[in-house]
């Protein structure tokens, strides 16, 4: 069964032969490998590539294990695109494994710089290369490459991309996916337990592993109650400070604003998480803390909390959030500042909270994730932000409540989750 993933080979199609080292990024087992020796390998043999010109090279595969010697890749590469009259495709997975420990240690040049800067000066060669793991993460790999990489960061399977390949209507799939998530290996087995299991050996043996390896975590339960407390705080503003204060008071362990500023550095840099950043609508500035964190994947965050704080409020924000992301948006927290009067008569100032700021320039949409709307209590408290930002923006409240799209009379669209999620174009109307 093959997930199309259409989204990210119309990207690849768009860039090729553009001149740059194209590095498919994204938390491991997304499917990066799957879509450039597969779905992108198929794409170019449809449009009349000589399958003998497309050169691919899994590092990872103990068979290639020679070429994780950089000289070693070096030669071969060169070797296999010899002929200038020929137009060639190189594909190289896993491409940090031919990057020895000096080199990314900065005690030594990286050799592999050398070798994609003299394969990207030949006319007749296209470089794809995929790379996440405790060797080389997402800021490596584009430091590595100097500005001379356009990163193509891959996401988990969006709602969307499960339903098509799910066997049942949509909201049995909304549960499903609210519970396990958008990774492949997760979403392609048909039991709970084998789920569970796949999540188990994720987690564990993948993801945690690599970042405790890499950066040599010598207290691995702190590191863990870390990405529990995490979990439990989706949509949550917090920062190191509050975390350390967490931390002592519920665990009674003193653990430093450094050492949890590194680990949810580590977090990010592997794709685990996103910390997103507050924006003051009026006064158009950034407040950098506190700020809130996301998991890229929903069924990563309730494995590691044994399926317990099960508050779909909050998975579905994560959900619509990673949504977004994958569409393409760079997302804030909106903060609008107003004053009220208190119930003494003192004019005070407060903060509302306006779930997401979505911008794709010159576009942006203010977005609200509300559960329920059933109450008149609850639609004045989700529609005072997005009125009080005073533009012509558009705005959005996206509730389970809701079914179809429709706009109410201050021209505020409302939606329901499922359809918003299974329309790319929820948000244009």
């Amino acid at each position: 069964m093959e997930i199309e993933r259409n989204r990210y080979l119309e990207k690849l199609i768009r860039t090729r032969k553009n001149g740059l080292v194209k590095i498919i990024t994204g938390i491991r087992r997304c499917g990066k490998s799957y879509l450039l020796f597969n779905i992108f390998y198929d794409y170019l043999v449809s449009e009349g590539v000589d399958p003998k010109n497309i050169i691919t090279l899994a590092l990872d595969d103990d068979d290639n294990e020679q070429y994780r010697d950089a000289k070693e890749l070096s030669r071969y590469l060169k070797e296999k695109v010899s002929d200038p009259s020929k137009e060639y495709v190189i594909m190289v997975d896993e491409v940090q494994m031919a990057i020895t420990e000096e080199e990314l240690k900065g005690k030594e040049e990286v050799r592999l710089y050398g070798l994609f800067n003299s394969l990207l000066r030949k006319k007749n060669v296209d470089v794809y290369v995929t790379g996440s793991n405790s060797k080389l993460l997402s800021k490596d790999v584009l430091t590595e490459f100097r500005g001379r990489g356009f990163e193509i960061r891959l996401n988990p399977l969006t709602f969307s991309e499960f339903m098509s390949v799910y066997d049942g209507d949509k909201y049995d799939g909304w549960q499903e996916y609210m519970r396990y998530g958008g990774l492949p290996p997760v979403v392609l087995q048909q039991g709970e337990e084998e789920k569970k299991l796949i999540l188990n050996q994720l987690l564990t043996m993948t993801y945690m592993k690599d970042i405790i390896a890499r950066h040599k975590i010598r207290n691995k339960d702190e590191f863990a109650e870390l990405i529990d407390i995490l979990a439990s705080e989706i949509g949550s503003l917090t920062n190191p400070e509050k975390l350390s204060k967490t931390f002592h008071s519920t665990k009674n362990i003193t653990i430093s604003y450094n050492t949890i500023s590194s680990y949810i550095e580590y977090l990010s840099d592997a794709f685990l998480i996103e910390g997103v950043n507050r924006y003051d609508v009026k006064g158009k500035a950034y407040m950098t803390t506190p700020k809130k964190y996301y998991f890229s994947d929903i069924g990563i965050r309730n494995f590691k909390l044994n399926f317990r704080q099960m508050e779909e409020t909050h998975i579905m924000e994560n959900i619509i959030y990673n949504e977004l992301k994958a569409r393409g948006y760079s997302v804030d927290v909106g903060v609008v500042e107003t004053y009220e009067e208190n119930e003494k008569g003192n004019t005070v100032r407060k903060k509302l909270e306006i779930d997401f700021i979505c911008n794709s320039s010159p576009k942006r949409y203010y977005i609200q994730s509300a559960l329920n709307m059933d109450d008149a209590e609850k639609e004045k408290t989700e529609l005072r932000p997005l009125l009080l930002t005073n533009d012509s923006f558009k705005k959005v409240i996206v509730s389970k409540s809701y079914g179809k799209r429709w706009v109410d009379e201050m021209g505020i669209m409302r939606i329901g989750i499922v359809d918003f999620l299974l329309d790319e174009n929820s948000l244009d109307w």
